[in-house]
């Protein structure tokens, strides 16, 4: 890593770089708490999001859900049911 005027250069794995357009007001707000926290802006923007997005409801996967065997054991059975309609095309014995 470089370090070049109080900041730290060097890679993080695992994230992906965006960009966000904040209003000056809260720019001001993030740069008064990070300060006062002893932490980055990004730090507490990614702390923020990833606090929203747990809490935010998540799109259902379509499909799930939808369809009503009668069945309440597929579960269990899903190797053999699996299995059957495998065998039944040929293509899994």
């Amino acid at each position: 890593m470089i370090a070049c005027r109080n900041a730290t250069y060097g890679t993080l794995y695992g994230v992906t770089k965006t960009t966000v357009y904040l209003d000056s007001d809260t720019v001001l707000a993030l740069r008064q708490m990070a300060e006062t926290q002893g932490r980055s802006r990004a730090e507490l923007i990614r702390d923020a999001l990833e606090a929203y997005t747990r809490k935010a409801k998540r799109p259902k996967i379509p499909g799930i859900g939808e369809f009503d065997s009668g069945h309440t054991d597929t579960s269990e059975c899903a190797e053999q049911l699996l299995s059957n309609a495998a065998a039944k095309r040929g293509r899994w014995r």
